[in-house]
């Protein structure tokens, strides 16, 4: 594999029971770029993603990362490699404060991850950090407050602060803008192309104007096979994309440029 491309997945396929979620798809995520995975309810994006972060393991296929064969490793192992996941429902803790959530983020580099025991001296060394990654999300006015207390937009970007102490060559959104109002989403958009701008986001999103202002490259989904590729222009020309998402979906793929 090139080194242009950071992920690419040779047909992959996924089975449940004999029916196909995932069928022979052929992904190239761009190194650098804001690549989205997009297609109406049940044309298996999510299960792409579960194939990718091996929450599923894939029926037949290969899934490779910076040229490595990763389709048999761990999540552990895959997510070490930096491949991190962020999920549709908001994954922070609830009663530790926006600080404390990046902090425990961030204890993997000092090897405590599990060591919620230790002393909370031993991670004030991870403050300074923890700000700063706050700080890219516009989250550090809010560092004493409890996580529950953030409006849910800004619980979205406090999900992203966290998946950013990971340090993630490869962050994988899952819907990051769901359920959001208009001034959140632009909040939220703003933010993926702020931190994409050295690292690599592949993204599953139904909002199209999201994806029409930010996303280099589109791949469409339809009953777990690809349908097209290519930029938005090109992608939101296309018939069968317009005939796949129908009504309203072809409304808002049209009423984005």
């Amino acid at each position: 594999m090139s080194s242009e491309f950071i992920l690419e997945t040779r047909n992959l396929t996924k089975e449940f029971k004999g029916f196909v979620a995932v069928d022979n798809v052929n992904l190239k995520v761009r190194r650098g770029s804001i690549h989205a995975l997009i297609g109406p309810n049940g044309a298996g994006k999510t299960t792409c993603f579960n194939l990718l972060t091996k929450f599923h393991a894939p029926t037949s296929g290969q899934i490779l990362f910076e040229g490595i064969d990763i389709t048999g490793e761990a999540p552990a192992h895959i997510a070490r490699r930096g491949v991190i996941r962020s999920f549709q429902i908001s994954a922070v803790f609830p009663h530790l404060t926006v600080l404390e959530n990046v902090r425990v983020a961030l204890q993997r580099r000092l090897g405590t991850s599990f060591h919620f025991w230790r002393s909370e001296r031993s991670l004030e060394r991870l403050d300074a950090r923890a700000i700063e990654l706050l700080r890219a999300v516009d989250l550090d006015d809010y560092v004493l407050l409890p996580a529950v207390e953030l409006a849910y937009g800004r619980k979205r970007a406090l999900e992203i602060a966290t998946t950013l102490a990971m340090d993630p060559k490869l962050m994988l959104l899952d819907e990051p803008t769901q359920g959001m109002g208009l001034e959140d989403v632009d909040r939220i958009r703003r933010l993926i192309k702020k931190v994409a701008a050295d690292r690599t986001v592949l993204m599953v999103e139904h909002n199209m104007s999201v994806v029409a202002s930010i996303a280099d490259t589109i791949t469409v989904l339809q009953r777990g096979a690809t349908l097209a590729e290519g930029p938005y222009e090109q992608v939101s020309k296309n018939p069968d994309v317009i005939e796949a998402y129908m009504g309203s979906a072809q409304v808002e793929l049209q009423g984005a440029h």
